[in-house]
């Protein structure tokens, strides 16, 4: 079976998810569905939740932020502090960088980098609606960021890393634009066991969170490779139930989850 090379990748995350910002859609989870699917459709709202935002979180962000798009929530593990430098790998519509926003304060900074232009124009018209003055986006790649080295107290990533071809070469730039000291804590799918080549191959669930996945091991020896220490992966099981409704009938759950990963830049 012929594997999809990274060019063809990108270029399918680019059109699926620049599509879902112009149609002002969302998705079901990370599966970038129109509408959330199954035999009884959920809504973002009851989605979001599930994957540990509080209803609170969901009702500070203008309409259109919350996409639908992630798979858990990176704040609960960010423990973002006052004045901090954050930055979103993957912003989309602005929805972690804004809820991040109001745990740094007006004296902290908060930067998206999306490679979707489409998303980017969303996310900062999102940004004039809520006022949020110490909130930017930028269009870029994740594995080259448009960020200075040494400038960011904290990275924070919702269910888009597995999107990306060149792993390492996301962990080398988030090592970079890190401080000493920084942290890195983000959400994102992993793979449970090997994936078949019918999952690795297919660029409906590579554009769809699940093809693109690692196994926890890799990601560990990636991060190391990077420079990372500290370093925790741990899988939610719970998270497999929403999974299911991504693709239904297409058992997917047996083989990833939603994992919180966290890593420091050494001193």
């Amino acid at each position: 079976m012929e594997t999809k090379n990274s060019d063809q990748i990108r270029q399918a995350v680019r059109s699926r998810y620049g599509e879902i910002a112009k149609q002002k859609g969302s998705g079901c989870g990370c599966s970038t569905q129109s509408s959330c699917c199954g035999s009884a459709p959920v809504s973002i709202e009851t989605m979001s939740q599930a994957f540990g935002y509080t209803k609170e979180q969901l009702d500070s962000v203008p309409e259109g932020a919350n996409m639908g798009l992630g798979c858990g929530n990176p704040q609960a593990i960010a423990s973002l502090k006052e004045g901090e430098t954050v930055l979103d790998l993957g912003s989309g519509g602005g929805f972690d960088c804004f809820l991040a926003a109001k745990s740094v304060g007006k004296s902290g900074r908060i930067i998206g980098v999306d490679m979707t232009a489409d998303m980017v124009s969303k996310a900062r018209q999102n940004a004039e609606k809520l006022g949020a003055d110490n909130v930017e986006f930028r269009l870029g790649e994740i594995e080259h960021l448009p960020v200075s080295d040494a400038s960011v107290d904290v990275i924070i990533s919702n269910c888009v890393i597995n999107l990306s071809p060149d792993k390492m070469n996301v962990f080398r730039e988030a090592l970079r634009v890190l401080k000493p000291g920084g942290r890195l804590a983000v959400l994102d799918v992993v793979a449970l066991q090997t994936l078949p080549l019918e999952i690795k191959n297919d660029i409906a669930l590579i554009s769809g969170c699940v093809g693109g996945t690692a196994e926890i091991e890799v990601i560990k020896t990636l991060l190391t490779e990077a420079g990372f220490e500290d370093i925790k992966i741990q899988p939610k099981a719970e998270s497999r139930d929403s999974i299911r409704e991504w693709f239904p009938g297409k058992n997917l759950e047996e083989y990833v989850a939603s994992a919180t990963i966290e890593a420091k830049r050494p001193l």
